[in-house]
């Protein structure tokens, strides 16, 4: 890497050296049973430049084909985006706990026994069921040198646990699935089959919801698939900039209900996606999104924030291209309100589990619909049964300006997002039967 930075500082006036190192190893099972073990390494190069006061950038998997990598780099900054941003110098970087050496010693037999038993418990409970399963392992390491002096170097850990099943009996098919993921090995496989079979319980009995507004409770798995995608959008920095965000303009201003605080947080220890800084070298921090329905900050990578007139939030990340805003774990503040004392209070409503193809409706306005694919009936302060044939459709800001309750007990969601229940008063409801 020193010599990659050396030789482009020859032909740009300031340079960055970007290289990932990840070794992986997955077990896959399918249709209940082992599928096939896979263990790879890879390492990618990325070479940032500014030249002439414009980005240049390539990526290289060939640490020795340097020449190559400044040329395409050279190549592209005659067509690259102005520069407005400085690179960071050295700094200091908070001390976060993401590596567990537990992880990468974790044998391939364990992996696989992790697996299987998380599949017997499940086709224990419903011996008809279809699983498939994943148990992977991670090890990364990031290093970062620019020619400002900055430099960072980190090693991170990752463990992941997913199952997802099927269950179709005749023109019926039900989906249920659960995961979860940690810097440190996942050893109790009774919690996550413990979700899954509580779908199960729940997925027993149909029922059917009428064509109206209903109030619906979204648990943290509805509310990533429904909620998350728009929110994601409108606080990012570069969304802010083209205009496009719909509360780009709303800094300092209460938007959403007062029982709502969300913040991006990559310092919590042992989050897959926590680390010490960003993508670009700044030091990772807790950034405030939105205060008790206010809106605090939006998420900027250095470029993104010289054009806003403000300070990167420490949030680059790189996707394969160039640094972008991305957050690394969204944290959504616990209410007061149980999830039982929720259901409890609906006389009729829906609890939604999982929409699909929400992600499809106008993000960057807020609105969605999708198909309910697992939700239940509510009757009389209790869950009743399925649903099926349901679709919903509403707008994120209108769900988060009037929230009845906020769920007391949050959850990790896909390993970046913390979120508790939701209790919206209405939201518009289409069934078939």
């Amino acid at each position: 890497m020193e010599n990659i930075l050396a030789l482009a500082r020859k032909t740009a006036e300031a340079a960055e050296v970007f290289e990932v190192a990840a070794e992986e190893t997955s077990v896959q099972f399918e249709t209940n049973r082992l599928k096939h073990i896979q263990s790879k390494q890879s390492t990618s190069i990325a070479l940032r430049i500014i030249k002439e006061g414009r980005l240049g950038y390539a990526t290289t998997t060939d640490p020795d084909d340097i020449k190559s990598l400044i040329d395409s780099a050279v190549e592209t900054a005659r067509f690259g985006m102005p520069a407005k941003f400085q690179l960071p110098p050295t700094t200091a970087y908070p001390q976060i706990d993401i590596l567990d050496p537990a992880v990468e010693a974790t044998p391939l037999e364990n992996m696989e026994k992790l697996g299987q038993e998380l599949i017997e418990i499940i086709t224990a409970h419903t011996p008809e069921i279809l699983c498939e399963a994943e148990v992977s392992k991670d090890t990364i390491s990031v290093k970062l040198l620019n020619s400002s002096g900055g430099q960072a170097e980190y090693k991170k850990s990752v463990f992941s646990v997913g199952i997802y099943g099927s269950l179709i009996r005749g023109t019926d098919m039900l989906f249920v699935g659960e995961g979860q993921s940690s810097c440190s090995p996942i050893t109790r496989p009774k919690d996550i089959a413990r979700v899954v079979i509580q779908q199960l319980e729940l997925a027993k009995n149909p029922a059917s919801v009428p064509t109206t507004q209903l109030p619906v409770i979204f648990t943290p798995r509805g509310a990533a698939s429904a909620l998350i995608p728009s929110l994601v959008t409108a606080f990012n920095g570069k969304t802010v900039l083209q205009g496009a965000s719909p509360i780009g303009n709303k800094l300092g201003k209460k938007v959403f209900d007062a029982k709502i605080s969300l913040w991006d947080d990559p310092t919590i220890a042992f989050r897959p996606h926590s680390r010490p800084c960003d993508d670009e070298g700044v030091a990772s921090r807790r950034t405030p999104l939105i205060e008790d329905g206010t809106v605090a900050n939006f998420l900027y990578d250095l470029q993104t924030a010289a054009l806003a007139n403000t300070k990167s939030t420490g949030s680059a990340s790189r996707g394969g291209g160039l640094p972008s805003p991305a957050p690394s774990a969204l944290v959504f503040a616990p209410g007061k309100t149980s999830m039982d004392d929720m259901v409890k209070d609906i006389k009729e409503g829906l609890v939604i589990e999982q929409l699909m193809g929400a992600e499809q409706g106008n993000i960057l306005g807020g609105d969605f619909s999708g198909n309910v694919l697992l939700g239940y009936k509510v009757e009389s302060g209790k869950i009743v049964g399925r649903v099926k044939n349901t679709m919903v459709s509403g707008n994120v800001y209108q769900i988060l300006k009037e929230v009845t309750a906020v769920g007391s007990r949050a959850e990790w969601v896909g390993g970046s997002l913390y979120i508790p229940p939701l209790y919206c008063p209405r939201l518009s409801v289409a069934s078939k039967d």
